[in-house]
């Protein structure tokens, strides 16, 4: 069966993880991702975060599934040649340097058009155009820069970073996207095309309802779906809403059996209205059905708290799951607080290849994120990710490079 992106060849010029995530994703569609590397060095996070002495990190592996790895001194006359034989073949170039790094090295989009007008140039920035352009942003500056952390967190404390990565890794899939839709335009128009995606953009799409929110409050004072309703006071912008939903639907989390010594002994409990007789009669509050007071959406925003506290003395009484038994029958939209641990244990996701075990040269084996996206016609098979330089050879002999020029290249070091 073909892939979704077979045929297609992207250019990989990117390192860490917002670009890789990128062209790993395009990789398990099917695409032909060929990650250029400094020789000897590598992508810097071959070397990070090891657990393994002298071999490729998890870090690394688990960002660079599917690909094809070649190195390239590109400051070298021969490596630019290789280079520019490179665009002339592939479809995609996608890079995550430094803002003005790409133009310096002499690969200008003006260079590219000249060699592959169809060639798609494609993009990670910390910030668009406009007074931040030129700065250099990680996950954490970019969460705090799309509007995720002054809104993350509880009222009383700072602003907080999430554990999603949702500036690098979020910003490699919006990237991927934008690709893909530049593919499918080119395929009318015959031509390339820039795409950018900025961290602070992406970040900023992913916290777009925070922005709702902004607008409803200056227009209404307050929010009452927040945790300051209505005791609080509200200032000038969003506040941190520790765990509600800040949506229509209040949710919170809430101690189950075993939180002293158990730190993931929560879940997620949301009061929907539709089933809202059905928690009154879960818990054994069966007058609150008809009770003024708790009888409609609107009146349960005044009194959210006691709420949510006479909720956590039933859900006290039960593990997680035993919870989750018990409210699913009863259509309450409620979900476990999973730990790291138990998600890498749990066999519906190996089934379903969101967790994979996959094995490698020199790590042996090890778990790691499968595609999150399934194709029904193009099913995702991954692969390990490659070791600096495995496919050097490889792709030279298929540019059209001889076994002697591949040698003289070694010679030179230009691979």
């Amino acid at each position: 069966m073909s892939k979704a992106l077979d045929g297609v060849k992207i250019l990989d010029f990117t390192h860490v993880q917002s670009g890789p995530t990128c062209t790993q994703l395009l990789a398990w569609f099917g695409a032909d991702v060929i990650k250029v590397e400094r020789a000897g060095e590598g992508d810097a996070t071959r070397g990070q975060l090891r657990d393994i002495p002298g071999v490729d990190s998890l870090y690394f592996t688990m960002l660079n599934h599917n690909k094809r790895s070649i190195t390239l001194d590109t400051k070298k006359p021969r490596g630019r040649e290789v280079l520019d034989t490179l665009i002339k073949e592939c479809d995609v170039l996608v890079e995550n340097f430094a803002p003005g790094a790409l133009d310096r090295m002499g690969i200008t989009w003006e260079h590219i058009q000249k060699i592959n007008p169809r060639m798609i140039l494609a993009s990670v920035k910390g910030f668009g155009p406009g007074p931040y352009e030129d700065c250099k942003v990680y996950e954490n500056v970019a969460q705090c820069a799309g509007g995720s952390a002054s809104t993350t967190g509880f009222d009383d404390g700072p602003p907080m970073v999430t554990g999603a990565q949702i500036g690098d890794s979020g910003t490699g899939l919006h990237l991927a996207t934008g690709i893909i839709a530049a593919l499918y335009q080119r395929t009318m128009t015959g031509r390339g095309q820039k795409v950018l995606a900025p961290m602070q953009d992406a970040v900023l799409n992913l916290c777009r309802v925070k922005l709702r929110d902004q607008q409803r409050l200056e227009r209404t004072h307050t929010l009452h779906e927040y945790p300051q309703y209505p005791d609080g006071k509200f200032g000038d912008s969003v506040p941190r809403a520790g765990n509600s939903s800040g949506g229509g639907q209040p949710g919170s989390i809430l101690k189950c059996k075993g939180w002293e010594t158990d730190p993931n002994a929560y879940i997620y409990f949301i009061t929907q209205a539709a089933v809202w007789p059905a928690v009154c009669k879960v818990i054994g509050e069966e007058d609150w059905i008809e009770d003024e007071a708790y009888k409609t959406p609107q009146a349960r925003l005044l009194h959210l708290k006691p709420i949510f506290d006479r909720i956590e003395k039933w859900t006290m009484t039960k593990t997680k799951y035993e919870a989750m038994d018990i409210l699913n029958k009863y259509d309450i939209p409620c979900g476990p607080i999973l730990s790291m641990k138990e998600i890498a244990e749990e066999p519906a996701l190996r089934a379903t290849g969101t967790i994979v075990e996959v094995d490698h040269p020199t790590r042996g084996k090890y778990l790691t994120v499968g595609n999150p996206i399934k194709l029904s016609d193009s099913p995702t098979d991954v692969t390990r990710s490659p070791l600096l330089g495995e496919h050097t050879e490889e792709v030279l002999t298929q540019l059209g490079y001889s076994a002697d020029d591949i040698a003289q290249m070694r010679q030179e070091r230009v691979i």
